[in-house]
This record gives structure tokens, sequence and C-alpha cells, in this order.
């Protein structure tokens, strides 16, 4: 079992592009202790396998954005190519494309980080109706109680970050 490779890092992989939970193909080719374009050939002579349910190829304006609102310091430390984003149907189906020991026990971690995710949403997303039954069912007096505990259940706004290097 590669416990070398924590769920946790795994879930610290795992992004929401286009309303989806995926994981970049340079984040799987490390994972998975092969070479960027190693895994792209493979997905390529098996295309057939990975619909766009399965695996989507990231636009100019996604990098962009990606590059603005991450520390990523350019298009070149994702390759220098547009990447591919996999979710988590397309993380399974890599198993059966990369033969290697190593890439079926990462794919068993990688398993279970997506279900530790879906636990963590289900949970807040279960909270946050109690807490609405709560409001309902108890007076007033506790609406700003209950207002403080909706707040700490909804993701922080994300705020657009200026653009970092030298201006005229």
């Amino acid at each position: 079992m590669p416990d070398f490779i924590s769920v946790e890092v795994i879930a610290g992989k795992i992004l929401f592009i286009r309303g989806k939970k995926a994981i970049l193909d340079k984040d799987l080719a490390v994972l998975y202790g092969v070479k960027s374009i190693a895994l792209r050939q493979q997905v390529k002579r098996n295309q057939e396998r990975f619909p766009e349910d399965f695996m989507f190829q990231l636009t100019e304006e996604e990098v962009k954005i990606m590059v603005s609102h991450f520390v990523i310091p350019s298009k070149q430390s994702l390759g220098g190519y547009l990447p591919y984003a996999f979710t988590e149907q397309g993380v399974a189906m890599l198993s059966s494309v990369l033969h290697s020991r190593r890439a079926v026990l990462v794919n068993i971690q990688i398993m279970r980080a997506f279900i530790q995710l879906k636990r963590m949403l289900l949970t807040n997303a279960g909270l946050k109706h109690k807490i609405e039954e709560m409001e309902k069912k108890y007076d007033k007096k506790f609406a700003i109680v209950f207002q403080a505990l909706k707040q700490l259940l909804e993701p922080p706004p994300v705020k657009p970050k200026p653009p970092i290097g030298f201006r005229n």
C-alpha cells in the first residue's frame, strides 16, 4: 500500500475546473512516477477510453486564470502546453492504460482522496440543512447564531489577485 503518497497530498491536487473535480496531467504524472509526455501518449493511444466527461483539455483562458490565481509561475511550469484535466472517472480509466504496480496503488489512493472530498462536501451540505431546519424551529433570538454558523459553512469568496511584476 503506498503510504508514501498520503490522501491529503492527493486531495491538494484536486481542483475544481468547469464545475468538476479534476487533477491535471502533470500532477498525475508525478504521482504515477512517469513523465507527463508518456502519460499523454498513453491517453492518446487509448482516446476512446477518455470521453469529455472523463478528460478534457484546458483552454488558453483557463490556463491564464490558473497562472494568475495559483502559485504557478507561468504556462511553462504546466509543461508549456495546454494541460489535460482528468475527472474521477478519467483517473480510474488511467489504471487500465498505465500498466504498472505503482499506477494501481496510486489509483487506489486517488480514489480514496476523491471519496474523502465527497464526504466533506456532503457533511457540509448536511450540516447546512440541519442548521436551516433548526432556524425554522427556534425563534428569532438565535438568528445571529444561525447566521454566523451559515457564514462558517460557506467557502470564502475568491478574491482576484493583482498581476505580479513591474508596471509602467
